[in-house]
């Protein structure tokens, strides 16, 4: 069975995405850049693999649709905070049959091919697989068995999430192996280091922010 990506995203409508950026640059622009984000990184993801587009919020599948094309798998995310969420997503796909699983969004730029097919590697013989962010999270989490427990008690949107994450893995008897640390695009300067990462609009709306 193909390994199962879970790609978590929201509708992308200005104020509601990328919204430190947007504070930066704009609403409408760090909107724009969000969904050019979100479509990059699923161009990224290689073929073999099943990939499914977990979307918030409950309600906009038919803006999802629009954006990213009637033929995907699209699935609401549940209720809750972050790590709800995860953890009903990552239960539904070992439901469903699938042994290798992994869960990204779309602000890590230089997540690419390669680096998905590391960390599915890594599942044939590791419970878990974590890209760790600059900031301190993680780009990617991947698991080839359930494990709640990776999921309650953390603090979101903090620089603690990979540290908490891990010794919760320890604490669970689990193995874990660490790809190579990347860097998230949440605000101005992030957007920056990597402009040219994706085409076009980002460089534009750089341009315009910096006038």
């Amino acid at each position: 069975m193909p390994p199962l990506i879970l790609t978590f995203l929201k509708a992308p409508r200005p104020g509601a995405v990328k919204t430190r950026l947007g504070k930066q640059i704009g609403l409408t622009e760090a909107a724009l850049i969000y969904r050019q984000l979100g479509e990059a990184q699923l161009s990224r993801i290689p073929a073999d693999f099943r990939t499914e587009i977990h979307y918030a919020p409950r309600g906009s599948a038919g803006e999802m649709r629009t954006w990213l094309g009637a033929q995907r798998i699209y699935r609401v995310q549940s209720g809750g905070d972050l790590g709800a969420r995860l953890n009903k997503a990552f239960t539904e796909g070992f439901r469903r049959g699938y042994r290798r699983i992994i869960a990204i969004g779309s602000d890590c730029p230089q997540l690419d091919e390669a680096c998905l097919r590391r960390a599915v590697d890594n599942l044939n013989d590791t419970d878990v697989v974590l890209g760790p962010a600059t900031d301190g999270g993680y780009y990617l989490i991947g698991l080839r068995r359930p494990a709640p427990r990776l999921f309650e008690g953390i603090e979101w949107s903090t620089s603690s999430v990979l540290a908490a994450t891990r010794v919760r893995i320890h604490e669970g008897g689990l193995s874990s192996a660490l790809l190579d640390e990347k860097d998230d695009i949440d605000d101005l300067a992030s957007l920056q280091r990597h402009q040219g990462a994706t085409q076009g609009l980002m460089s534009f709306t750089l341009g315009k922010s910096l006038q």
